[in-house]
């Protein structure tokens, strides 16, 4: 099992730039496939950036495409999410997630662990 707590959330103007953080619990934080994933007010849950257990693979989602960049250090045991040139409609709770013996999937159903969240606010 695997304990998720996120940071870095915040009120930034639009055009700024937030750098989020997913901190792991448990020795086997390497082998996890992890994601975040963002819920605007009165909105589902929707993917946003994905990377493999051994951080060779990413993907994101076309809003955030070019915009954010996800990583990961295994050594510390934590995930980031650099979100750069952010918008209005970036504004939600941010969520990461593990899979385990995971590659990294846009797909929330095959996450089984999740962080509280964290807020992102952006003003126009």
């Amino acid at each position: 099992q695997v304990q998720l707590v996120e940071s870095g959330g915040g009120l930034v103007q639009a055009g700024g730039s937030l750098r989020l953080s997913c901190a792991a619990s448990g020795r086997t934080f390497s082998s996890y496939g992890m994601g975040w994933f963002r819920q605007a007010p009165g909105k589902g849950r929707e993917f946003v950036a994905a990377i493999s257990w051994g951080g060779g693979s990413t993907n994101y989602a076309d809003a955030v495409q070019g915009r954010f960049t996800i990583s990961r250090d295994n050594a510390k045991n934590t995930l980031y999410l650099q979100m750069n040139s952010l918008k209005p409609e970036d504004t939600a709770v941010y969520y990461c997630a593990a899979q385990p013996c995971g590659s990294g999937t846009s797909r929330a159903p095959r996450y089984d662990y999740w962080g509280q969240g964290t807020q992102v606010t952006v003003s126009a």
